[in-house]
């Protein structure tokens, strides 16, 4: 049951979570920037960061695999594999389930850098970052991002799915063009 009250607390809860989204753009952003600075002299972009991060936590995967976990396009995904591979941090190795995909792993050399590169990001945000928050905070914000990500990952496959599908009108119940029908 609704009451009066109730489209100001979606307005209020929509202005929330909009600053929320404000606040998470350019800390995206910011923290590429810090990665890219702390791993430029091992050649490692972010990226590359994020694909070593995949294989070091899910094990070897083909490369569609890495794409659909990352939301990025394949060959995108492809270019950090292959620069990767070049640095000796990746190779590949055939695929027992699909003979044209093979699997991405990490070499020796890329768990080590893998493991350097978290050890030594968990230790500067553990060391110097969001004093002010207790661990608690830390853990519903945390909560609170996930969900965050969810449902805007959802509405954006939606949106997808609704562009790609054609517009049809009935032209027994409306001839107007669709430029007609934008006009105002």
């Amino acid at each position: 049951m609704s009451s009066p009250g109730d489209s100001n607390l979606t307005a209020d809860r929509g202005q929330l979570l909009s600053g929320l989204l404000a606040q998470v753009r350019p800390l995206v952003l910011n923290s590429a920037r810090v990665v890219e600075t702390m791993w430029r002299p091992d050649g490692i972009t972010v990226g590359m960061r994020a694909v070593l991060q995949l294989l070091e936590t899910g094990g070897p995967q083909p490369v569609p695999a890495l794409a659909q976990r990352l939301e990025l396009p394949r060959q995108g995904v492809q270019r950090h594999v292959d620069d990767l591979t070049e640095l000796g941090l990746a190779h590949t190795r055939p695929n027992p389930r699909h003979r044209r995909s093979v699997l991405i792993t990490l070499t020796g050399a890329g768990k080590d850098m893998s493991t350097r590169i978290r050890s030594t990001e968990q230790a500067h945000l553990g060391a110097d970052t969001v004093k002010e928050c207790t661990d608690d905070d830390l853990r519903t914000a945390l909560r609170v991002l996930t969900a965050l990500n969810r449902d805007v990952r959802e509405r954006a496959q939606t949106l997808r799915a609704d562009s790609r599908e054609p517009h049809r009108t009935d032209s027994r119940t409306d001839s107007r063009t669709a430029t007609e029908a934008a006009r105002p």
